[in-house]
């Protein structure tokens, strides 16, 4: 494989980053199956909190603070294949990336809200139903959100598939052809999922894990070319001129 030089620090942190990140969400997946915060109703959702507000705090941590980990491995492969072709790696940076730092932004997790736990410390502490009632309804309004599809999965998933297109396009020449199939196959699912999300919700757990495979697949690609990066380039072919 041709590899950039100089940029094996970042091809191995990007690489860590991305098993990291599925190790985190598996993290917050347990979490979540040992206690699950409902999904309707206000203040069903704020009395739950009060009583798991620890390992709700946790989780919602594991939801959203991974979410800048996918930033760095988009960098990295985009810095890995921009070599081999500069359009494709771009766009997919910016429609791979993109989604995960503004869901960083977004007071979601599709599981809940760290806002929520405000509103039900506000909810423990009212003095009357008058009160409850409003911060039952704030929280009636963050469920919501949960519950709505967002734009950033499918713009994400997208990325993922342009990603790979632009592995195949590069010819294995920097990271591996299988890994470009992958995300190929990875970013199709991940689109008609994330549009189907509530429809066909079977299928959104398929693609859930199908990321998290790409994810350790990719990281593991990553770590091979950092050492590689690590190398020495091999010096200029000597020709023979003549006498």
């Amino acid at each position: 494989m041709r590899v950039r030089q100089g940029w094996g620090p970042l091809y191995l942190v990007a690489g860590a980053s991305s098993i990291l990140f599925v190790f985190l969400l598996i993290t917050a997946l347990v979490l979540d199956f040992m206690a699950p915060p409902p999904v309707h109703g206000g203040t069903a959702t704020l009395k739950f909190i009060a009583l798991n507000k620890a390992g709700y705090v946790a989780e919602q941590i594991l939801w959203i603070l991974p979410n800048i980990l996918p930033v760095l491995v988009f960098t990295a492969l985009f810095v890995a294949l921009v070599g081999h072709g500069k359009s494709l790696p771009l766009i997919a940076l910016v429609f791979g990336a993109l989604p995960w730092a503004l869901l960083l932004a977004v007071p979601v997790s599709s599981r809940g809200s760290l806002t929520l736990v405000y509103l039900s410390d506000r909810y423990a502490a009212a003095a009357t139903d008058e009160e409850r009632s409003t911060y039952a309804t704030a929280a009636e309004a963050i469920i919501a959100e949960n519950n709505t599809p967002a734009i950033a999965g499918v713009l994400s998933a997208l990325g993922i598939l342009l990603m790979g297109l632009a592995m195949l396009s590069a010819g294995g020449a920097a990271l591996p052809r299988h890994l470009g199939w992958l995300g190929c196959a990875t970013g199709s699912v991940g689109v008609a999922s994330e549009i189907l999300r509530y429809a066909a919700p079977d299928v959104y757990w398929g693609y859930g894990v199908l990321l998290w495979v790409w994810f350790i697949a990719t990281g593991i690609a990553l770590i091979r070319l950092s050492r590689a990066a690590a190398l020495p380039p091999p010096p200029d072919p000597i020709r023979d001129l003549g006498p």
